[in-house]
């Protein structure tokens, strides 16, 4: 019996191999956009959060100093 040549053989072990590399692809890419950000990216926002604190600072009524409690 011949086939008409559509059938193909398929190797189960890099077919699972190739769905976990393409499983692991998907979460790092979701991940990425998730959690990733630039190194420039993270410079600012801790740039902000540093200025944010300055300011709050400066509008304290009693700025505190060492050893007053």
């Amino acid at each position: 019996m011949t086939g008409t040549g559509s059938e193909k053989v398929i190797n189960l072990r890099a077919a699972r191999k190739a769905a976990a590399r393409d499983a692991a692809r998907r979460q790092g890419d979701e991940n990425a956009a998730k959690f990733g950000r630039s190194k420039a990216r993270k410079r600012a926002d801790d740039d902000a959060a540093v200025r944010a604190a300055r300011h709050l600072d400066q509008h304290l009524r009693q700025p505190s100093e060492p050893g007053d409690e």
